[in-house]
Formats: structure tokens, C-alpha cells, sequence
């Protein structure tokens, strides 16, 4: 019996000593988190119930020369459905409303959304799409539906919200304005305004710790490192929506009417370089065109006809020859180091004027005069063309400027042929705004001005920064040059390759061109490039602009720059001067403009909103009353595009009687 009450003691003691390491390990461990490990610890614990989240910045818009807004950010809303999330009997009493009303807003039979939500019931899906792309009006209207306006836990409704980047003018210009975004593997990327002055347009995004409360909410914590964002810059542009709209629009109808590959037109103002319109149009597999590649900057290649120009300078400012000095087109061939140079018209023109030479475009005349007075000094005629800017970039903001080639003599690649090839406009390349720069400083007196797409950068309505006019070259030539070169270009759609577009109504001043594209890739590679480039009107130019078509489909018609490129010049000289009013209303820019309400419209008018009543819509573009209008949660109906020319219901009308107006659009 002592044996076994000793064993039992010795039992006791062991049990005792193993409880008694145990306590010295926890309180080993204890002191261990405390003092060693407690920051650590006390770091992971804060950092689960406190959290710093990111205050986006509101990016800037950007507006046209007339105030019109061209690109704009604005809430995007995906709506998903929680199907545990409500009770049974909520469910089953709301379904039947809910499915209706989805119906009505979404499209879909009611049937078709009863059987979903009940499949997502039935399977406890707490995540089943139910709609993406929504408008902020579109989901203030979903949070009435039945069931849903039980509120988020309740009904079960769960909201995305994020912000995307509008147009409100739709595809127009839309490679110029351009956009940001952020590649697959995470790099930033863009094209256009959107992406060249994304400093200004940005902000910079703010800051703020929350404390997690409870059922994944947080609660903001006030403290020293709250930082609030700073929201984008606006920027204005020299886009006028008027000219951008004729410019497009003739471009596409010809492109369309040939066949064409792709093409260009550039609308510049003369003496400021503020580019009016600029639409790049491309070809796609089904025929339809649409924006992709800015051609005008980016494409640089061999221009044809158009360089011509080059040549009547470089005679007559050089004091060569006179536009009156007689050349013979030689029966339309000539050969320069066994290769010819051909005139379009068989059989030439015989013995013609430089002047006229350049009128009807012959390649020999041309060539004969500037190979005759330059080729013992062909740095000569080349210095010219590097002083007036031709053999560099422009120096545009946008990413992927072509660049120009203009070959030098004695580098590798001048030959004998060299010379008598650039006075026809090959064996060189260059961009069309480049070619454009050089037309407008003809119409600009001589001052070769650099193409302006960004007029100024606001805050409110506090300029931060102005893009005057730049100033590539402040003379090209004499003013005799001038005045004689114009004459010329006048003549040329008076009685030379443009008389086609020949109006007594508005004058017109440019050149034809028409050139050969992969000419040294074999006939199935070679193409013709169509283009037309002037200004407008020829005594007192305001603008310039150039139209270039590529490969354009040569059973239809024809291919040459007169008939294909040059009715897009002209169609947008006559909507500009003839059905054009004698004034436009040019909204302020200097009025302050709410952020907040931007993000959900174009702007407010505050007097008639306070009012509830209708405010006059007359005027204002479309996109921008249809913005204003859903804000005031109205139902509209669009008949036309533009601006608003008429409203169903007249302004001064009390809100709370509309559901629905018809807005008639010019």
C-alpha cells in the first residue's frame, strides 16, 4: 500500500513539473510577444483594422475652341445580386417586381430574369451579374426596383462603380484626343492629348486611414496624414467642333466613295497654327472606317506633286529663273541617268511657262528647271529646303511623329538622280502637317508657323499655362516670292489640275498631287497616294488644309488628287464660308465649372436647376443636354446629331410635370 502511494506521489510531482515548464513557456512567450516581438505584433493587428485608401483625383476635361467638351470622365456602374443575402419571404414577395422592372430598364423578358434570379437563389450565388456599363441615372433608378430597395443588405444589391473616360462628340477626332491606359503588363501607355498633357489632365490622388467597424465597412480616421487630391487641370484645345464636324464628314464620304485604304485632312488656322480639325480615318476588314493611326502626324512618305512647291521657291527667291521663263515638256518624257520622268498628260504640253508648268503639274518642266540651275551646286537647292525646316521633325507632343528625310549630297544615298527625283516630290518624305506648315507660311506671309493642337491649360478659371503661337521660320522667302507663288496657287484651281473645284462663289488657293507609293516594291505592292493641299480665300487666307487619300480603289474613276483628294478640300472651304453664319457664339470659358457635377454632365445651369424649372437647351450640344437632362432624371428622345435646334417643351416649365422630352438636334 506505501509502494503504490509513493508511485502515485511521484505521478503527482511529474504531472505538477510538466504544468509547471508549460506556464514558464507561456509566460516565457508572453514576455517574448511583449517586449522582443510586440511592435511587430501591434503593427500586423493596426494594419488589419487600419488601412490607408487612395482618394482618387478627378481628371480633367478636355474642351474644344468653342467650349464644347471633348472628353470628360464619368461614373460607370456593374451591378451584381447577393441571392443569400435576402430573407425567404423578401425574396419570394419582390421577385415577380423585380424581374418586371429589370425587364423594362434592361430589355430582357421578364421571364428570363425570374428564372436567373431564382437559379442564383437556388445555387446561393452571391455574385451573379446582372448589368455593367450603367449610367449614374441608370443606377439611381435600379436602387428603386423591388427588393433592391430594401437597402444593401437586405435586398442583396451590390454596386461597382468605377470611372471611365467619355467622348461626348462620339468617334470624331478621337485619335487626336487621344487616351491613357495601362497595358497587360502593367505599363502605361496613350496616344493623343489624353496622353501627351496627362500631367496637367491627372491630378494627384489623396489619401486617408479607416478603421475597419464592422462587416467589411470602414470609418475614416481624421488625422495629420489625411492628404487631399488635387484635382486635374482642364484643357482646352484648338479643335473647333463645327469645322471638325465638316471635315470628318467630307473625308468619310470620299474615302467611302473610293475605296480607299486610309486618309487624312488637317485644317489649320493661318496665322495662329491652331488646328481647327485634324480626322484620320482608316479602313477596316468590313469596309467601315474609323480612327486608329493619327496618318497626318505619323506617316511620313514620299509626297508627290505637292513638293512642286519646293522647287517654285527655291527658282524664284534664288533668282534662277522667272515663272515667265519658257521650258519645253519635250513630248511629256525625259531621261536623266536612264531613268524617266514622265508627265501624266501624253504627249506633255509643249513649250510652256514655268508658271504654267507648275500649274498643270508637269514633272519634266519642273524638273528641267530645278536640274538645270542646281546641278553643280545641289547643296544649294538642298540648304534651302533644311532652312525652311522640311529635314526635321515638326516637334509635335504626340508620341510617334514621322520623321522627314530629305537626302544631302555627298552622305550615302545621294546620286546623280537624287536631284532631278526630289523636284517631282521623290527620293524625299515627309509628314502632311508638314507639307501643310509649309503651304500655310505661303499664306501667312512667309512665317512658317508650328501646328497648335492645346491653346491653354485652366483651373477653374485661372490660366496655369498658354501655348502661344511658335514660330519655325519667320521667313521662308521674300515677299516678292510670296506674292509671286500665291498667283500661282491661285491659278492652279482657276485653270490648272484643280480647276474642277473652281468657285466664283469663295477663292481658293493650293495644289494637286498625285503620287506613286512602293513603286520600288513591285507592281502588285505599288499604290497611289491622292492629295490636295491650299488655303482659304486665296487674297485674304484664314485657314489652310490638307487632304491626302491613300490607295484609293483605281476602278473607281480615277485616282488623281483633283478628283479624289480635292472635293474634300473643297466641300470644307464651302461649309465654311457659304452655309457657315457670318458669327458664332463662343461659350465662356472663363465660367467656373463644378468638378462634381462634370462628372455627371457638361455643366448645370444652376438658376433654372434651383428653380426647378426647364432651362433653355437651345444651343447646347447634344451629348451635353442629354447629360444635364438625365441628371434632372428626365427621360430624353434625340432626333438628329449636333446641337440642340428645338425642345419638345419650352424652357421655364416646372420639373416635377416632365418625364420625357424630344430634343431636335441641328
Amino acid at each position: 500500500m506505501a509502494v503504490e502511494d509513493k508511485q502515485m506521489s511521484y505521478r503527482i510531482y511529474l504531472v505538477a513539473f510538466g504544468i509547471f515548464l508549460m506556464a514558464m513557456a507561456v509566460v516565457f512567450k508572453l514576455s517574448r510577444i511583449q517586449w522582443v516581438e510586440g511592435e511587430h505584433y501591434r503593427k500586423l493587428a493596426a494594419e488589419q483594422t487600419v488601412k490607408d485608401f487612395v482618394i482618387p483625383a478627378n481628371k480633367g476635361n478636355i474642351y474644344s475652341s468653342d467650349g464644347s467638351l471633348l472628353a470628360t470622365s464619368i461614373p460607370n456602374y456593374t451591378i451584381r445580386f447577393d441571392a443569400v443575402a435576402p430573407k425567404q419571404e423578401d425574396f419570394d414577395k419582390n421577385i415577380k417586381g423585380l424581374a418586371d422592372s429589370l425587364s423594362v430598364m434592361l430589355g430582357k423578358p421578364s421571364s428570363y430574369y425570374h428564372s436567373e434570379l431564382r437559379k442564383a437563389h437556388a445555387n446561393k450565388n452571391r455574385y451573379y451579374l446582372l448589368a455593367k456599363g450603367l449610367s449614374y441615372t441608370e443606377y439611381m433608378r435600379l436602387k428603386t426596383f423591388p427588393l433592391f430597395n430594401l437597402g444593401t443588405y437586405k435586398g442583396g444589391m451590390i454596386t461597382e462603380q468605377k470611372t471611365v473616360r467619355e467622348h461626348p462628340i462620339g468617334k470624331i477626332a478621337e485619335r487626336t484626343i487621344g487616351y491613357e491606359r495601362v497595358k497587360p503588363n502593367g505599363e502605361l501607355d496613350g496616344k493623343g492629348i489624353e496622353w501627351s498633357f496627362r500631367k496637367y489632365l491627372n491630378g494627384k490622388d489623396g489619401k486617408v486611414s479607416k478603421q475597419k467597424i464592422a462587416k467589411g465597412q470602414w470609418k475614416p480616421i481624421r488625422d495629420v496624414n489625411e492628404v487631399d487630391p488635387l484635382d486635374g487641370y482642364d484643357v482646352i484645345s484648338t479643335i473647333d467642333v463645327y469645322i471638325q464636324d465638316i471635315a470628318h464628314h467630307a473625308l468619310l464620304k470620299q474615302l467611302e466613295l473610293y475605296e480607299a485604304d486610309h486618309g487624312c485632312v488637317v485644317v489649320m488656322e493661318t496665322q495662329t497654327g491652331h488646328v481647327k480639325a485634324i480626322s484620320n480615318l482608316g479602313r477596316a476588314n468590313d469596309g467601315s472606317y474609323y480612327e486608329t493611326v493619327n496618318y497626318a502626324v505619323a506617316e511620313s512618305h514620299e509626297p508627290g506633286s505637292t513638293f512642286k512647291l519646293v522647287d517654285l521657291i527655291a527658282l524664284l527667291d534664288d533668282n534662277k529663273v522667272d515663272t515667265s521663263q519658257v521650258y519645253d515638256s519635250r513630248g511629256g518624257e525625259i531621261t536623266y541617268y536612264g531613268r524617266k520622268v514622265r508627265d501624266s498628260h501624253k504627249g506633255g504640253y509643249g513649250k510652256i511657262s514655268l508658271a504654267r508648268g507648275f500649274e498643270v503639274s508637269s514633272n519634266t518642266v519642273l524638273v528641267q528647271a530645278v536640274y538645270e540651275n542646281y546641278k553643280n551646286n545641289p547643296k544649294e537647292f538642298v540648304d534651302r529646303i533644311d532652312r525652311m525646316g522640311l529635314n526635321e521633325p515638326l516637334g509635335l507632343p504626340f508620341q510617334g511623329e514621322g520623321k522627314p528625310f530629305i537626302p544631302q549630297p555627298g552622305e550615302k544615298g545621294w546620286s546623280g538622280l537624287a536631284l532631278p527625283w526630289m523636284a517631282y516630290g521623290y527620293g524625299v518624305s515627309v509628314t502632311p502637317l508638314q507639307t501643310l506648315a509649309l503651304y500655310n507660311a505661303i499664306a501667312n506671309n512667309g512665317e512658317m508657323v508650328k501646328p497648335i493642337f492645346v491653346s491653354e491649360i485652366k483651373e477653374w478659371n485661372k490660366t496655369i499655362k498658354k501655348y502661344n503661337k511658335q514660330v519655325i521660320n519667320p521667313k521662308i522667302c521674300s515677299q516678292e516670292t510670296v506674292k509671286k507663288v500665291k498667283a500661282v496657287l491661285e491659278n492652279v484651281v482657276k485653270k490648272g489640275t484643280g480647276s474642277k473645284l473652281y468657285s466664283q462663289d469663295f477663292s481658293m488657293a493650293g495644289k494637286t498631287g498625285t503620287a506613286q507609293v512602293n513603286y520600288n516594291k513591285g507592281k502588285d505592292n505599288m499604290y497611289y497616294a491622292s492629295s490636295f493641299v491650299g488655303f482659304f480665300p486665296s487674297d485674304k487666307p484664314k485657314y489652310s488644309c490638307i487632304v491626302v487619300v491613300h490607295k484609293p480603289n483605281t476602278a473607281k474613276n480615277n485616282y488623281y488628287g483633283a478628283d479624289v483628294a480635292g472635293p474634300v478640300f473643297k466641300r470644307i472651304a464651302q461649309k465654311i464660308f457659304t452655309d457657315a453664319p457670318s458669327t458664332n457664339e463662343i461659350k465662356n470659358l472663363n465660367k467656373k465649372i463644378d468638378k462634381q457635377e462634370v462628372a455627371y454632365s457638361v455643366y448645370n445651369d444652376k438658376i433654372n436647376s434651383e428653380k426647378k424649372v426647364l432651362p433653355n437647351l437651345k444651343g447646347m450640344a447634344g451629348m451635353d443636354a442629354i447629360a444635364l437632362l438625365e441628371n434632372l432624371k428626365i427621360k430624353v428622345k434625340i432626333i438628329g446629331t449636333g446641337k440642340v435646334k428645338k425642345q419638345s417643351i419650352q424652357p421655364g416649365e416646372a420639373l416635377e410635370k416632365i418625364k420625357t422630352i424630344t430634343l431636335e438636334l441641328s
